[in-house]
C-alpha cells in the first residue's frame, strides 16, 4: 500500500496557498540553458496565478512568449528554477509519476497513434495510472472510458477507427483519453490547433460544460483571441518569456496591450454578455 502525501508546510519566508485554489502559480520561473557559460536560450520570468476547481484559465501569447514553458512546469515536467508550482498543496514536479498521472492530464497539440486501435481502446489508455497487477482494465476501467467518450458526445465513435475519423473528433476522442484518467487538473495545449471554427467552438463548449459540472481545473495554452474572451475565466498574458498581466478577459483585453503583444493593430469591444471580442484591423 502506498504512504499517503502529506501537505508540506509552508516555511517562515513562504507565503501560504491560498486555500481556496487548486493549483498555486507562485513567483514561478524556468531558464534554458544548455551551457553555464553561455547566454540563456530562452527565460520564463517569474509569475504568479491561482486557478479554482471549475474555472478555466488560458494562458495566451504569441509563438515564443513562453506558453509551452509555463505548460510545462504546471504539468510538472520542468521543475521551476524559482519559486513553486503547487496541486492541491503538493509540488508538481515531485509528485510520483504514476500519481502525477492520476491528477494531471496533458492533452498535447499532436497525440500520435502508436498502433491501430479503435476510439474506445485509444480512450482506455487513460487508464494506465490506475493499473493493476497484470496490467489487465477492470470492468470499471472500461466503464470509465465508455463514460468519458460519451461526456464529450462521442459515444457514436466508440468503434471508429482513430485514423478514419475527422479532427474535430478526434480531438474529442483524445480529450475522453485525458478525462478517463478521472484528474483534478486538465492541462490542453493548443486544442483548437488545424480546427474549423465549428469544431473549435464545440469543443470549448464541451470543456466549458466539463469544468462546470465535473469541477476540473483547466488550464488552455492558445493564441486565440477570441475563443479566450469568450470561454476563459482567467487570462494570463505573456510576451517573450513575461507576464504582462493576469486576470479576467474584460481586465486584460485592452486594445494598447494586446496591439503591443501581437503586433497587429486591432479594436477590442464588449459584447451584450460582458466578453471582449477583438477585430483586427487591416495595416496600412
Amino acid at each position: 500500500m502506498s504512504t499517503p502525501l502529506r501537505t508540506p508546510m509552508p516555511s517562515a519566508d513562504q507565503p501560504r496557498l491560498n486555500p481556496d485554489a487548486r493549483l498555486n502559480v507562485e513567483q514561478a520561473s524556468y531558464v534554458y540553458a544548455p551551457n553555464p557559460s553561455q547566454a540563456p536560450l530562452f527565460t520564463l520570468e517569474a509569475l504568479s496565478f491561482q486557478a479554482k476547481p471549475g474555472e478555466i484559465v488560458a494562458i495566451l501569447g504569441p509563438n515564443a512568449s513562453g506558453k509551452s514553458t509555463l505548460l510545462k512546469l504546471i504539468a510538472g515536467a520542468l521543475e521551476p528554477l524559482s519559486g513553486r508550482v503547487f496541486l492541491n498543496g503538493f509540488a508538481t514536479h515531485a509528485l510520483p509519476p504514476k500519481i502525477r498521472a492520476q491528477r494531471i492530464a496533458l492533452v498535447q497539440q499532436e497525440s500520435r497513434l502508436l498502433f491501430p486501435s479503435r476510439a474506445w481502446e485509444f480512450v482506455l489508455q487513460g487508464r494506465h495510472a490506475y493499473n493493476r497487477r497484470l496490467h489487465f482494465e477492470s470492468e470499471e476501467d472500461i466503464n470509465i472510458a465508455r463514460n468519458a467518450l460519451a461526456q464529450v458526445g462521442a459515444t457514436h465513435l466508440s468503434d471508429r477507427w482513430m485514423d478514419q475519423i475527422s479532427g474535430g473528433e478526434k480531438q474529442r476522442v483524445i480529450l475522453a483519453r485525458a478525462l478517463a484518467q478521472q484528474p483534478l487538473l486538465l492541462l490542453l495545449d493548443e486544442p483548437t490547433l488545424h480546427l474549423d471554427i465549428g469544431a473549435q467552438v464545440d469543443l470549448l463548449d464541451s470543456l466549458r460544460h466539463l469544468a462546470a459540472v465535473n469541477r476540473y481545473t483547466v488550464i488552455v495554452v492558445t493564441h486565440e483571441l477570441n475563443l479566450v474572451g469568450e470561454y476563459a475565466d482567467q487570462v494570463v498574458l505573456l510576451q517573450k518569456g513575461k507576464c504582462l498581466r493576469v486576470g479576467s478577459p474584460a481586465s486584460v483585453y485592452q486594445r494598447e496591450l494586446l496591439e503591443q503583444v501581437f503586433q497587429a493593430p486591432l479594436t477590442v469591444e464588449m459584447t451584450v454578455a460582458g466578453r471582449p471580442r477583438v477585430t483586427l484591423l487591416g495595416k496600412t
